[in-house]
Protein backbone atom coordinates (compact mmCIF):
# COMPACT_ATOMS: atom_id res chain seq x y z
CA UNK A 1 0.00 0.00 0.00
CA UNK A 2 1.12 3.32 -1.11
CA UNK A 3 1.42 6.46 1.20
CA UNK A 4 -2.46 7.91 0.21
CA UNK A 5 -4.14 4.47 0.65
CA UNK A 6 -2.54 4.25 4.53
CA UNK A 7 -3.92 7.56 5.24
CA UNK A 8 -7.65 6.88 3.79
CA UNK A 9 -7.28 3.44 5.77
CA UNK A 10 -6.21 5.18 9.11
CA UNK A 11 -9.09 7.83 8.54
CA UNK A 12 -11.85 4.75 7.75
CA UNK A 13 -10.60 3.27 10.86
CA UNK A 14 -10.89 6.63 12.83
CA UNK A 15 -14.11 7.11 12.11
CA UNK A 16 -15.00 4.41 14.79
CA UNK A 17 -12.67 6.55 17.60
CA UNK A 18 -14.71 9.82 16.21
CA UNK A 19 -18.26 8.64 16.74
CA UNK A 20 -17.98 7.19 20.02
CA UNK A 21 -15.93 10.20 21.11
CA UNK A 22 -18.99 12.76 19.75
CA UNK A 23 -21.07 10.64 22.20
CA UNK A 24 -18.96 11.37 25.09
CA UNK A 25 -18.46 14.86 24.12
CA UNK A 26 -22.22 14.98 23.93
CA UNK A 27 -22.67 13.85 27.62
CA UNK A 28 -20.03 14.55 28.98
CA UNK A 29 -19.75 18.33 30.65
CA UNK A 30 -16.85 18.03 34.03
CA UNK A 31 -13.00 17.95 33.18
CA UNK A 32 -13.57 17.90 29.40
CA UNK A 33 -9.78 19.03 28.34
CA UNK A 34 -8.40 16.19 30.80
CA UNK A 35 -10.98 13.61 29.77
CA UNK A 36 -10.88 14.50 26.30
CA UNK A 37 -7.20 13.60 26.13
CA UNK A 38 -7.58 10.47 28.00
CA UNK A 39 -9.95 9.29 25.84
CA UNK A 40 -8.13 9.96 22.31
CA UNK A 41 -4.69 8.69 24.08
CA UNK A 42 -6.98 5.29 24.73
CA UNK A 43 -8.10 5.60 21.19
CA UNK A 44 -4.90 6.35 19.17
CA UNK A 45 -2.70 3.70 20.78
CA UNK A 46 -5.40 1.15 20.78
CA UNK A 47 -5.98 1.88 17.30
CA UNK A 48 -1.61 2.20 16.82
CA UNK A 49 -1.03 -0.96 18.55
CA UNK A 50 -3.87 -3.07 17.37
CA UNK A 51 -2.63 -3.75 13.82
CA UNK A 52 1.02 -4.46 14.76
CA UNK A 53 -0.99 -7.13 16.73
CA UNK A 54 -2.81 -8.19 13.34
CA UNK A 55 0.42 -8.03 11.36
CA UNK A 56 2.19 -10.52 13.45
CA UNK A 57 -0.57 -12.92 13.70
CA UNK A 58 -0.84 -12.86 9.74
CA UNK A 59 3.23 -13.36 9.79
CA UNK A 60 2.78 -16.55 11.81
CA UNK A 61 0.13 -18.23 9.71
CA UNK A 62 1.37 -15.84 6.31
CA UNK A 63 2.97 -19.20 4.92
CA UNK A 64 -0.35 -20.74 4.58
CA UNK A 65 -2.31 -18.45 3.31
CA UNK A 66 -0.05 -16.85 0.84
CA UNK A 67 -1.33 -18.03 -2.02
CA UNK A 68 -5.10 -16.73 -1.39
CA UNK A 69 -3.31 -13.02 0.49
CA UNK A 70 -5.24 -11.29 -2.30
CA UNK A 71 -7.99 -12.57 -1.46
CA UNK A 72 -8.12 -12.51 2.05
CA UNK A 73 -7.15 -8.64 1.72
CA UNK A 74 -10.02 -7.95 0.04
CA UNK A 75 -12.04 -9.98 2.14
CA UNK A 76 -11.51 -8.47 4.84
CA UNK A 77 -11.65 -4.61 3.71
CA UNK A 78 -14.76 -5.92 1.46
CA UNK A 79 -16.30 -7.26 5.14
CA UNK A 80 -15.38 -4.28 7.22
CA UNK A 81 -16.59 -1.90 4.45
CA UNK A 82 -19.85 -3.30 4.35
CA UNK A 83 -20.13 -3.41 8.20
CA UNK A 84 -19.53 -0.10 8.42
CA UNK A 85 -22.26 0.67 5.36
CA UNK A 86 -24.63 -1.63 7.80
CA UNK A 87 -24.06 -0.03 10.95
CA UNK A 88 -24.78 3.52 9.65
CA UNK A 89 -28.44 2.21 9.49
CA UNK A 90 -28.90 0.68 12.62
CA UNK A 91 -30.68 2.31 15.15
CA UNK A 92 -27.98 3.41 18.09
CA UNK A 93 -28.82 4.34 21.28
CA UNK A 94 -29.09 8.01 21.54
CA UNK A 95 -27.99 8.19 25.02
CA UNK A 96 -24.36 6.54 25.25
CA UNK A 97 -22.76 5.88 28.27
CA UNK A 98 -20.48 7.87 30.16
CA UNK A 99 -17.42 6.53 30.05
CA UNK A 100 -13.82 7.49 31.48
CA UNK A 101 -12.35 4.92 34.06
CA UNK A 102 -9.90 2.96 33.37
CA UNK A 103 -11.73 -0.15 32.59
CA UNK A 104 -14.26 1.80 30.43
CA UNK A 105 -11.53 3.38 28.60
CA UNK A 106 -9.33 0.08 27.79
CA UNK A 107 -12.81 -1.66 26.37
CA UNK A 108 -13.78 1.48 24.25
CA UNK A 109 -10.20 1.10 23.16
CA UNK A 110 -10.07 -2.35 22.51
CA UNK A 111 -13.95 -2.28 20.74
CA UNK A 112 -13.35 0.72 18.57
CA UNK A 113 -9.80 -1.11 17.15
CA UNK A 114 -11.00 -4.74 16.15
CA UNK A 115 -11.38 -3.45 12.89
CA UNK A 116 -7.20 -2.02 12.91
CA UNK A 117 -6.68 -6.01 14.05
CA UNK A 118 -7.93 -7.21 10.73
CA UNK A 119 -6.38 -4.12 8.68
CA UNK A 120 -2.92 -5.12 10.08
CA UNK A 121 -3.28 -8.57 8.80
CA UNK A 122 -4.10 -6.80 5.86
CA UNK A 123 -1.17 -4.48 5.74
CA UNK A 124 0.88 -7.80 6.30
CA UNK A 125 -0.46 -9.92 3.32
CA UNK A 126 0.15 -6.91 0.84
CA UNK A 127 3.71 -6.60 2.00
CA UNK A 128 3.57 -3.14 3.36
CA UNK A 129 5.76 -2.35 6.12
CA UNK A 130 4.17 -1.88 9.46
CA UNK A 131 5.70 1.00 11.95
CA UNK A 132 4.78 3.80 9.18
CA UNK A 133 1.14 2.59 9.07
CA UNK A 134 0.69 1.88 12.68
CA UNK A 135 1.52 5.23 13.42
CA UNK A 136 -0.26 6.96 10.82
CA UNK A 137 -3.22 4.95 12.00
CA UNK A 138 -2.97 5.91 15.70
CA UNK A 139 -2.27 9.76 14.81
CA UNK A 140 -5.48 9.78 12.96
CA UNK A 141 -7.36 7.70 15.58
CA UNK A 142 -6.10 10.68 18.43
CA UNK A 143 -7.17 13.77 16.50
CA UNK A 144 -10.59 11.93 15.13
CA UNK A 145 -10.99 11.14 18.97
CA UNK A 146 -10.19 14.55 20.07
CA UNK A 147 -12.37 16.23 17.04
CA UNK A 148 -15.20 14.10 17.68
CA UNK A 149 -15.09 14.79 21.26
CA UNK A 150 -15.32 18.37 20.89
CA UNK A 151 -17.19 18.65 18.21
CA UNK A 152 -19.59 16.70 20.48
CA UNK A 153 -19.27 19.65 22.94
CA UNK A 154 -20.37 21.94 20.57
CA UNK A 155 -23.42 20.11 18.35
CA UNK A 156 -26.68 17.97 19.46
CA UNK A 157 -26.97 16.60 16.65
CA UNK A 158 -24.70 15.04 14.22
CA UNK A 159 -25.07 12.63 11.29
CA UNK A 160 -22.56 9.85 11.80
CA UNK A 161 -24.69 7.74 9.44
CA UNK A 162 -22.62 9.46 6.60
CA UNK A 163 -19.14 9.45 7.73
CA UNK A 164 -19.95 5.42 8.91
CA UNK A 165 -20.89 5.31 5.51
CA UNK A 166 -17.52 6.95 3.92
CA UNK A 167 -15.94 5.14 5.83
CA UNK A 168 -17.12 2.30 4.39
CA UNK A 169 -16.98 3.05 0.84
CA UNK A 170 -13.12 3.98 1.63
CA UNK A 171 -12.25 0.37 2.76
CA UNK A 172 -14.49 -1.17 0.07
CA UNK A 173 -12.37 1.17 -2.68
CA UNK A 174 -9.48 -0.31 -0.94
CA UNK A 175 -10.84 -4.17 -1.32
CA UNK A 176 -10.65 -3.55 -4.73
CA UNK A 177 -7.71 -1.87 -5.18
CA UNK A 178 -6.19 -5.28 -3.48
CA UNK A 179 -7.38 -7.04 -6.66
CA UNK A 180 -5.76 -4.81 -9.31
Amino acid sequence: MNIVEIVFLAFALGIDCLVVSFSQGLIFTHNRLKNSLALALTMGISQGVMPCIGYVAADIISKYVEPFSRWIVFAIFAILGLKFIFEAFNEKDEEGICCFDFKCLLGLGIATSIDALAAGASLNFTGTSLIVPAIIIGLASFFMSMSGFWGGNFFKKFPSKYLEISGGLILIALAVKSLL
